[in-house]
């Protein structure tokens, strides 16, 4: 279904500096889609991003935007989202930028239960400065920092987020937009801390180190190893191990940390004026 996505881009800023065939632009068009799904305007929506080439969506995109330091993006996003909690709070993020540098701020976000929505876009490799490898990196896998293979072990994003708290997790991949779009539009809609993992192709850092040179290659091979959820669950283990389960993989209602940060300063603030 086509939609004016054109609301949603600086076209000023055009033409976007990814390299064709990149999958930050279907990442990017899921996310306006949602957006206008929704109906929300662009004066709602607070986007944040730190550093790299999927924080760049930040700079094309027509709503309140602020670009951060690297690795900064939850903390300048939770202080928005205390200031003005009428915002729709949105952060784009690289699989480095939010879980390297900036993974203990993750963390916390998660177990604040903050209502932001992190669209996580994990192409297991830094891509704007070289091509290093970062902690979604698969192990034995080729990077500008790891000639011989990676050696370390990858952060599953699905688990980490869930653990530290976050209360609407999901994945995709580039290479179901529709499933993508219905993937964000949920996460921007729940109440609380969302993560919604996208997984995606990096063909000039990751895939030509990789054997993988080629765009359509990797969508391709993301293609042949997702499985949904619902078949996901009638396999064993060792059925699923190098696959990526896509769906909606968890949800929970907990308080979330705007409201309770509200009411502790009601309470405060009614305390002192008893006391004077």
């Amino acid at each position: 279904m086509s939609f004016d996505y054109g609301k949603y881009i600086r076209m000023e800023k055009m033409p976007f500096l990814w390299c064709p065939g990149c999958g930050i632009g279907i990442v990017a068009k899921a996310l306006y889609k949602a957006f206008a799904d929704l109906g929300w305007e662009n004066n709602d929506i607070a986007m944040v991003s730190g550093i790299g080439c999927t924080s760049r969506v930040t700079g094309y995109t027509n709503c309140n935007t602020l670009h951060t330091t690297h690795g900064r993006a939850l903390t300048f996003a939770t202080g928005i989202k205390i200031a003005r909690p009428d915002k729709h709070v949105v952060v784009m993020a690289g699989d480095g930028d939010i879980l390297a540098i900036g993974g203990n701020h993750f963390i916390h976000s998660c177990r604040r239960n903050i209502d932001i929505t992190v669209i996580l876009n994990n192409n297991h490799i830094y891509g704007m400065t070289g091509g290093q490898y970062s902690p979604t990196t698969p192990q034995g896998a080729y990077a500008a920092t790891a000639p011989y293979g990676n050696v370390d072990p990858c952060f599953d994003v699905v688990e980490l987020s869930k653990a530290a708290g976050a209360t609407y997790v999901a994945r995709g991949t580039v290479a179901n937009a529709v499933l993508l779009e219905k993937l964000i539009r949920n996460g921007l809609a729940h109440r609380g801390f969302s993560v919604i993992e996208v997984i995606s192709n990096c063909h000039t850092q990751f895939g030509r180190r990789n054997r993988q040179p080629e765009a359509m290659q990797m969508i391709n091979e993301i293609k042949e190893r997702t499985v949904p959820l619902a078949r996901a669950e009638k396999m064993q283990p060792e059925e699923l191990y190098g696959k990526f389960v896509v769906g909606e993989l968890y949800r929970a209602n907990r308080p979330e940390y705007t409201e309770e940060y509200e009411r502790m300063r009601k309470k405060a603030l009614a305390k002192h004026q008893t006391k004077g």
